[in-house]
């Protein structure tokens, strides 16, 4: 029964069920979701657009399956994420397997259980993005290469790690294969077995990747005369040696992310930690190295990038809850076994300390919305029904402190099941107010509509100094951008000069037009934009608002 729950029912609630509670955010939901769309409008699934422009940037995976989807369940928040969710719920499933194959069947549920209830995990495997599919492939290539490698005799192996690497390249490009390849080589150096290394390669794997791989390389280069020096040179060599992508962040980067990315569990392990536990609870000596490498190579390979984005590290969490899956196993067993002291006043503090802050960042937003500047674009908004919405969270931030010891005291047993329960229920329940509290300004749905009822259908719809894929998206529209081009801009320098002067404008070309034309509609965010129409065009009329969009009429 307990099976049941850790690898079916609390995921597919988690992660498949509550897929629709929030909106696509932007940009980077709405952008993956409307270069899915338009693979299904236009035929093309070679060369991904958004708004009729080339996007070359990356692998096109995610999008192929994702349009796969739209044409099974439709266009809806749900099927635009249903593939990372799947991936997100992949990552459990093969925490189990590594667990189970490592040390025992109990091992592998709790490591499974703890990346269910990881906040990073959770957050990362529903926003439509490549990174958990990227991390799914990857850990399951480093997986099958490991088994591979321990069977030497089953060849398959080998294949179906080739094909994990090809599925992981296509997700996201090279780093696919630089990661699985170097985790295990590096770890065959450790062990002493590097003699093994030349046995990764594969021939008949080799060709398993290009027949997976080559047909959309060489489909791409054919449509797109600089595609493979944009893709492996740009997109690849120059992200992560050069700041072409912003500035560069400190070293100590990813290390809140990752004990972030552990909440709200990781306060119980301080209670379960033991030092003993690491030399004689953990895994045998070759596999916690595995384990090691498999933290250490993805973790140093982004600090030292000159491109660090939170979402990069996302790999790092398998291991991490294997790991802690051993710690919590070995406690809970001497916990029944009545050995333990349960005095640790550390643990206790860092408990009410996680759920004080918790709850105070749930009642805050209510008192900061009335100090919020809409001048500023500094807007903080809530609905009447906040205070409904973070019911829950808070009896169970307050349940947390106290009740999995209880339970314990009074039934010898269910300690960590408990902790589960309630991790998963908050992290559940947390979405309702987070949905209210994002939607308004950093989704376009709420635009929806507005739109539909203000814009008429034989009008353009400008987007002025903004530009938000999910308008296009949810209106089913092409909307022409004023200035904000942004990672547009490689692809619009290719378009023909008609549509790339109707639908990407400078600010004076959009203020030419608007003087020109007799009616203009257009959508911006912020006071400040909205101050700039109005000081050149004083009649335009605001159809509609919620103080962090506006939808405006310019008539002359």
């Amino acid at each position: 029964m307990q099976k049941r729950y850790i690898l079916f029912l609390i995921p597919l609630i988690l992660y498949i069920a509550l897929l629709p509670t929030m909106p696509q955010m932007e940009p980077d939901e709405a952008r993956y979701s409307l270069i899915a769309s338009a693979m299904n409008e236009s035929g093309n699934y070679i060369t991904p657009h958004i708004k009729n422009v080339i996007y070359l940037e990356k692998p096109p995976l995610v999008s192929w399956v994702t349009a796969i989807f739209f044409k099974i369940f439709g266009e809806s928040d749900f099927s635009a994420r249903l593939f990372v969710a799947l991936c997100a719920w992949g990552c459990i499933l093969l925490a189990y397997f590594i667990g189970r194959h490592f040390r025992d069947e109990k091992t592998g549920l709790y490591a499974a259980m703890l990346l269910t209830i990881s906040s990073f995990h959770f957050v990362l495997g529903r926003i439509n993005i490549l990174d958990m599919p990227l991390t799914f492939f990857i850990c399951l290539a480093i997986w099958l290469g490991y088994l591979a490698l321990k069977k030497q005799n089953k060849k398959y192996l080998f294949y179906l790690f080739y094909f994990a690497c090809a599925l992981a390249f296509l997700t996201k490009g090279i780093i696919g294969v630089v990661f699985p390849f170097g985790i295990l080589i590096i770890w065959l150096i450790w062990t002493g077995r590097w003699r093994q290394i030349w046995k990764l390669f594969s021939p008949i794997g080799i060709l398993v990747f290009l027949i997976v791989v080559c047909p959309w390389l060489i489909m791409a280069q054919k449509e797109n005369s600089d595609f493979l020096w944009f893709f492996f040179v740009r997109e690849h060599f120059l992200r992560f040696t050069t700041k072409m992508h912003g500035k560069t962040e400190p070293f100590y980067f990813y290390l809140p992310i990752i004990i972030g990315g552990i909440l709200p569990w990781v306060v119980y392990l301080i209670k379960a930690w033991k030092n003993k536990y690491i030399a004689d609870s953990l895994f045998s000596r070759d596999e916690n190295k595995l384990l090691i490498v498999w933290l250490l190579l993805i973790f140093i390979f982004y600090t030292i990038s000159s491109s660090k984005l939170p979402t990069y590290i996302a790999p790092m969490f398998l291991p991490l809850a294997l790991f802690a899956g051993c710690i919590f196993k070995k406690y809970e067993e001497e916990i029944q076994s009545g050995t333990v002291n349960w005095k640790k006043h550390l643990y206790r503090i860092a408990l009410i300390l996680q759920s004080l802050i918790v709850i105070v960042a749930l009642l805050l937003p209510p008192i900061f919305k009335k100090y919020s500047d809409a001048e500023k674009g500094l807007v903080i908004m809530t609905s009447n029904y906040w205070w409904l919405y973070i019911i829950i969270p808070v009896i169970v931030l307050v349940l947390m402190t106290f009740l999995p010891d209880l339970i314990y005291k009074k039934f010898k047993k269910g300690w960590f099941f408990s902790i589960y329960v309630f991790c998963a229920i908050l992290l559940g329940s947390i979405l309702f107010p987070l949905n209210d509290f994002l939607a308004p300004y950093r989704s376009a749905k709420v635009t929806k509509e507005a739109i539909a009822v203000h814009v008429p259908p034989d009008q353009d719809l400008y987007q002025y100094r903004v530009n938000f894929y999910g308008i296009d998206f949810y209106n089913r529209i092409r909307t022409p951008i004023v200035e904000d081009f942004g990672e547009l801009s490689e692809g619009i320098a290719k378009m023909t000069e008609k549509e790339r002067k109707h639908y990407f404008l400078s600010v004076e070309d959009f203020f030419k037009l608007c003087a020109e034309k007799k009616d203009i509609y257009c959508i911006t965010q912020h006071n400040e934009k909205l101050r700039q129409i109005r000081q050149r065009f004083p009649k335009a009329e605001v159809l509609w608002d919620n103080k962090a969009f506006y939808l405006l009429h310019i008539k002359n």
